[in-house]
């Protein structure tokens, strides 16, 4: 494991957040995730590094919001809001005691206390944009998200490392590699303005021109392996279904379908779970598209309830209710970013400006790897 997190930590500390002398990097995880931590602290120091880190206990976010009154809700975390505004690098390492600590929060209190951090949350969003803050979300395995995924926790961690091709003599060059295949995508539909999925149950399309398609190559996510865009807000029109359960503030959805004119989601359905996409789509935002993206990371091959991991696998899309990316060009403004998830491995096909593009979950123009 020690080897392991060595070589997680070196990909963290030089690939993904490209550590300098004199940086100050902010780290925020929960005690579980300590020996991932003290490995990335090593490596940062080392570079020159000023590290700052902030550790959850177990329970402290339901405790919070079971307890807080008003002015607590209201107050912005002045450690945080000071990493969101000052420093260079943020790493965020998810790593879950319990998947479900926020499933019963009193909805009203969530919504006072998502305004409350809206100005934090629009400067996180605006330098991150930019890369003035180097950003990257990763996993540590935990005892937790092993079970949501219906996996023992020995073969979660094997899940999670070698999603991020730590398993690989060299990660770092597995990723540049995943960054110079993923570019003739982005160079593909960046010339191109209009885009349509189309398969069992989706027949969607937006358009895409003025906006950026971003090549999502491990810097910010760990892992990744994506191409996503922001469609133009008023521009999405159709139907689409999402064949994968969707996973959102503890809660599970399944069999979402979406009815869409003009950007603005007219109707949805739900096998199970329609009473919370009723809630979120109440808030202001939440009923237009921040994102819509490819996964291309063949190596992760089952759904575990993780959408760090989900979005990624190669042979789905996923779009996105509420906040764009304003590194893409995106408007739509929203405290939701929620991405749901479908397969198009099986007859799903892309289209960019009426030119068959992928099929059965391939680019056609790419000879892609299995891993």
């Amino acid at each position: 494991m020690e080897s392991i997190l060595t070589k997680y930590a070196n990909l963290l500390v030089h690939y993904c957040l490209e550590i300098q002398e004199g940086d100050w990097l902010y780290i925020n995880t929960t005690t579980l995730a300590e020996p991932l931590v003290r490995e990335v602290f090593r490596l940062a120091i080392r570079a020159g590094a000023h590290v700052e880190t902030e550790f959850s206990f177990a329970d402290q976010g339901r405790i919070f919001m079971k307890e807080a009154g008003e002015k607590q809700l209201k107050t912005l975390p002045p450690f945080y809001k000071q990493a969101m505004e000052e420093f260079d690098a943020y790493l965020y390492i998810r790593a879950p005691f319990n998947l479900r600590e926020d499933q019963n929060a009193d909805p009203d209190k969530v919504k006072i206390h998502q305004e409350a951090m809206g100005p934090i949350r629009n400067t996180y969003f605006q330098r991150t944009a930019t890369r003035d803050l180097k950003r990257n979300l990763c996993q540590f395995p935990t005892q937790a998200a092993a079970q949501e995924a219906n996996m023992s926790l020995e073969e979660y961690e094997q899940f999670v490392f070698n999603a991020c091709k730590l398993y690989d003599p060299d990660p770092v060059q597995s990723w540049l590699d995943v960054r110079k295949a993923q570019q003739q995508i982005v160079d593909l539909l960046n010339a191109r303005s209009e885009v349509r999925y189309l398969g069992d149950g989706i027949d969607i399309q937006f358009k895409t021109n003025g906006r950026i398609w971003m090549n999502s190559d491990g810097q910010t996510n760990m892992p990744s392996g994506e191409v996503y865009t922001s469609p133009l807000e008023d521009s999405v029109n159709g139907t689409v279904h999402f064949s994968f359960p969707a996973v959102y503030m503890g809660h599970e959805v399944e069999g979402v379908t979406l009815w869409v004119k003009d950007g603005y989601v007219e109707k949805w359905e739900a096998l199970r779970g329609k009473s919370f996409l009723d809630q979120i789509f109440q808030l202001p935002g939440a009923r237009r598209f921040g994102e819509a993206a490819i996964g291309t990371n063949y190596g992760i091959k089952q759904f575990s309830k993780n959408i760090l991991f989900d979005e990624k696998i190669g042979g789905t899309i996923h779009m996105a209710i509420g906040q764009s990316y304003l590194q893409t060009g995106g408007q739509n403004k929203s405290s939701v970013h929620w991405d749901m998830i479908a397969d198009m491995m099986n007859g799903g096909m892309i289209f960019a400006d009426g030119e068959k593009i992928y099929e059965n979950g391939r680019f056609l123009f790419l000879d892609w790897p299995e891993n």
